[in-house]
């Protein structure tokens, strides 16, 4: 299985992946004349403008839910396998693929705005949505939606829970071993694994809302006191920070771990961790009740600023700054060996290492507590994407019992992952991960070269904001742009 898993990625995370995430993130930066820095603070003020309504979200419940899709495994245990396989350049690379993720994360959730439905009372959209409205491709919508239930809904939770039960091991002891059909399992994994589903059906079967309303809360909270030990860890070592940029900016251009390794291994965690471009933030962003598609997309661009300049770079300076980790070479040797070989790098335990080696007592639990949280946030918002494609595909063949099915399939993917090995885990979800950033980039740059939908909205925006607008209005026929029904029906309404 391992082996298999391992093929599929060298194929689906080729360089032509990596390299274009990397290009569409610049193509679409050049385009709307680097909009992730232009409106920095227009996102900052539009967090908080939006209130939730009777069929839609919050811009910032939709930011938390799509944040608790950006912030997860990805942050703790994915940062430290870029730097214990790409070496701590694959850093600098993380911090590109952010920036430059940034604008395409614009594109695709103004797109998801733009070309949503109002569905069993609820707003629906993402990429299935605008890939049939704006390239007219029904078949290709199709193909994502499925791609993305089974990577969402089957491969990523197991990768989310995984790092859950390594953490809750290392942090609190593995106890007694039990012998399962799937071998001998400690106990701890078995025991966090039946927690998380128990907690994980009673909130999935709740609906969307109930979604929405808890990772409001826990999100923020959770990712500002991780923040906040990265911050006492750095402020700790303050004199170390100098020499840590630079080892970051000289290994991301010098043959430490070899250039392509660390640009490989930096894109590959950076779109795992940040997700622009994937094609999972669009669906949260259709949710959203906003006056103006360009609102949210200028919302979900901050999402990423807040996953990897901020949260990633906190594991990446607790890692670096207290040297608790390895950098792996070909076969079993290691180019940098500061910790134990056995430490895996697939793992929380890098991170864990890091916070323990300066808190004795307080590090692996909590890393342990703020990777449940994280992770477990994370596995809602994949429950709501795959629940948001089910609803797409019933939009033209009803399957009974077909979401319950995805709710029974998440759960016993979330258990599997928890009590399996971690390389396992992280390969099924890279295949998934790339899978869904093969189809979404491919899609929305052939949607702009069609039509420039997303280009045009920001347009309108910005020339609302000069003209001192007190309620935004968007008028989609007005501006040329075809299919966006959802808008023309609110129009006519009003």
């Amino acid at each position: 299985m391992q082996d298999l898993v391992n093929t599929l990625n060298g194929f689906i995370w080729s360089p032509a992946l990596i390299y274009l995430c990397l290009g569409a993130g610049l193509f679409f930066s050049i385009l709307t004349r680097f909009v992730q820095v232009r409106h920095f603070g227009e996102m900052w003020r539009l967090l908080f403008s939006g209130k939730e309504s009777d069929k839609g979200i919050s811009s910032f419940q939709a930011l938390a839910v799509s944040l608790s899709g950006r912030v997860g495994t990805g942050n703790i245990a994915g940062v430290a396998a870029a730097i214990g396989f790409g070496g701590p350049g694959a850093v600098f690379w993380m911090w590109m693929v952010a920036f430059l993720g940034a604008a395409t994360a614009y594109i695709e959730s103004t797109l998801a705005q733009i070309y949503k439905e109002e569905q069993e009372g609820q707003y629906r959209g993402g990429p299935a949505y605008y890939i049939e409205k704006a390239m007219g491709q029904k078949w290709y919508a199709w193909i994502f939606a499925i791609s993305t239930i089974v990577a969402v809904g089957v491969l990523l939770p197991g990768v989310q829970s995984n790092s859950i039960g390594n953490a809750v091991e290392l942090a609190f002891g593995s106890g007694a071993m039990i012998d399962t059909a799937m071998g001998e399992i400690s106990f701890a994994k078995i025991l966090t694994a039946t927690v998380v589903v128990m907690v994980l059906a009673f909130i999935i079967f709740g609906g969307v809302k109930r979604i929405a309303h808890f990772t409001q809360f826990v999100v923020p909270f959770m990712a500002l006191a991780y923040i906040v030990i990265a911050c006492v860890i750095i402020a700790l070592n303050i004199s170390e920070v100098p020499a840590i940029f630079g080892m970051i900016l000289n290994d991301a251009f010098t043959p430490m771990a070899g250039v392509g390794a660390a640009i490989g291994w930096g894109v590959k965690r950076g779109v795992y961790s940040n997700e622009a471009g994937q094609g999972t933030g669009p669906h949260a962003a259709a949710a959203a009740e906003v006056q103006h598609p360009a609102q949210q997309g200028l919302v979900q661009a901050f999402s990423v600023y807040v996953d990897t300049l901020f949260v990633c770079s906190a594991t990446a300076f607790m890692i670096l700054i207290t040297g608790a980790y390895n950098v792996h070479g070909v076969g079993d040797a290691f180019l940098v060996q500061n910790i134990a070989a056995e430490i895996a790098a697939n793992s929380p335990a890098y991170t864990q290492t890091a916070v323990e080696s300066v808190l004795p007592g307080v590090g692996k639990p909590f890393v342990a507590l703020a990777l449940f949280f994280f992770s477990f946030t994370t596995i809602l918002a994949y429950y709501y994407i795959a629940e948001t494609n089910v609803a797409y595909i019933k939009r033209t063949i009803h399957v009974p019992g077909l979401t319950f099915a995805l709710k029974i399939a998440l759960m016993a993917s979330t258990f599997y992952g928890a009590v399996k090995t971690a390389d396992l885990a992280w390969g099924m979800g890279d295949v998934g991960v790339g899978l869904m950033a093969w189809l979404n980039i491919i899609g929305i740059l052939i949607i702009f070269f069609m039509a420039r939908p997303a280009i045009k909205a920001l347009k309108d925006y910005e020339r609302q904001q000069k003209e001192g607008v007190e309620k935004y209005t968007f008028d989609p026929e007005n501006l040329g742009i075809k299919n966006a029904d959802f808008w023309v029906k609110r129009n006519a309404e009003k």
